[in-house]
């Protein structure tokens, strides 16, 4: 089995080398190929790949190439994780929002939008070259906007799955909250890339005990403050949102919370200069806690899964396993059209995720996700055509925008930002 990695080079990649290494039974990785054109940070990156894998005793060949053609070729799966522009890019979209009085974060927003932007062009040019290098090949996405990426890829007609952490995380607590393993525990989990909400908790699989009144009866102020939420909201609600929804649910407040500290995006900087360092010590052969600073908690986890899943022979019981993905509607939530692109759980094998049912969300979530889906489709459309009347009418469509003369600044500053990544601007 062979898997490629492109953005190879991040310095996150060593937390899915780890759960490369410790998860090996589950998916029997063969050849591992990790492709970025940062010829200096890949090095550091692939030789501390090899010093994971020989520490855990996996036999994978680790290899590293700035050539995207060679690297892909004869592939089973292509990983795509990468970030156009790198960290500076990251803390513009973070920065100039607020000039606006609108959020400034890299995945949502008008910062969103301007990430969309950059990244669709670039995942399609590499899905197509990964199309003629290895076409049997899956593509999982974990590079953000996840939802709109993955709907430019399926629009395509590329085999692809969009992966985020947010569901594993969320299992992971959970679990640990209830005194139960992982495995055990069952989300219901709806809607869109960075705008879901745990509906239920489920005891050992779908339709099993609902244990989510009980855990935020027991455990609400935990997760409350997890979320940097009131704990009345959760009560109200009935459910858990994920943390993107403060940028909805507070968003005023979380203006002046960015306005007052430091960007993620700087933070983030001055981690990756740490742990670039520890990288180049030829002594280290495990993932540094720093890296848990990083992001991406249990991402390794959720992706060995999922290429496990896709590349195996559908599961234990021989019917697929369950993960949360981002795929196809295809009539799931039945207020989207069939092409949008939603997160939830589905059934996943060879043939790739078959979501499962779900009850028709309360219109206070339905809603919701029926504006940003709009919003996403306005994105796709600038994304793939370009133009500054498209940016602008995406923009004048996001809920966290919504006014003409917000959306007019945010496109005049989204653009005046990106020049050199957007050609057509």
């Amino acid at each position: 089995m062979k898997l490629a990695v492109v953005g190879g080079g991040s310095t996150y990649t060593p937390e899915l080398i780890d759960g490369f290494a410790r998860l090996r039974d589950g998916l029997p990785v063969e050849e591992l190929v990790l492709i970025d054109p940062a010829v200096e940070r890949l090095e550091l990156i692939g030789g501390l790949a090899r010093r994971i894998f020989a520490r855990q005793g996996h036999p994978a060949t680790v290899t590293t190439t700035s050539d995207l053609d060679a690297g892909v070729a004869g592939a089973d799966a292509v990983l795509i994780q990468l970030r156009i522009g790198g960290q500076a890019a990251r803390l513009q979209d973070e920065t100039w929002p607020l000039e606006c009085g609108c959020v400034g974060q890299e995945t949502t927003g008008a910062g969103g939008l301007a990430k969309a932007l950059r990244t669709v062009p670039v995942v399609l040019d590499i899905a197509e070259r990964v199309r003629r290098a290895a076409p049997d090949a899956w593509i999982i996405d974990f590079t953000n906007p996840v939802g709109i990426v993955t709907r430019a890829l399926l629009r395509a007609g590329h085999k692809a799955v969009g992966l985020c952490n947010v569901a594993i995380g969320f299992q992971r607590k959970f679990a640990k909250l209830l005194d139960l393993s992982p495995a055990e525990v069952h989300l219901d989990h709806v809607g869109l890339n960075h705008l879901t909400w745990e509906m239920g908790v489920r005891k050992g699989g779908p339709g099993g005990e609902d244990l989510l009144p009980g855990l935020l009866a027991a455990h609400g102020d935990a997760i409350a403050a997890d979320l940097h939420l009131p704990r009345a909201v959760l009560d109200r609600l009935g459910v858990v949102p994920s943390y993107y929804l403060r940028y909805f649910y507070a968003h005023d407040e979380v203006v002046r919370e960015l306005g007052e500290k430091p960007s993620r995006a700087a933070e983030v900087a001055a981690m990756e200069k740490q742990l670039l360092g520890l990288y180049a010590d030829p002594a280290l052969d495990e993932k540094p806690e720093l890296l848990a600073k990083r992001g991406g908690a249990f991402y390794s986890e959720a992706a060995v899964d999922l290429a496990a899943a896709l590349l195996g022979d559908g599961g234990s019981a021989g019917a697929g396993a369950l993960q949360v993905v981002n795929t196809l509607n295809n009539g799931t939530l039945p207020f989207l059209p069939d092409d949008a692109v939603i997160e939830v759980q589905a059934r996943v094998d060879r043939s790739g995720p078959t979501p499962l049912a779900v009850p028709r969300p309360d219109p206070l979530y339905a809603g919701l996700v029926s504006h940003v889906t709009a919003y996403e489709d306005l994105a796709l459309d600038a994304a793939l055509r370009g133009g500054r009347e498209r940016v602008f009418k995406a923009l004048l469509a996001h809920p966290l925008v919504g006014q003409f003369d917000l959306a007019e600044g945010l496109t005049d500053r989204l653009l005046a930002h990106n020049k050199e990544h957007l050609p057509w601007a």
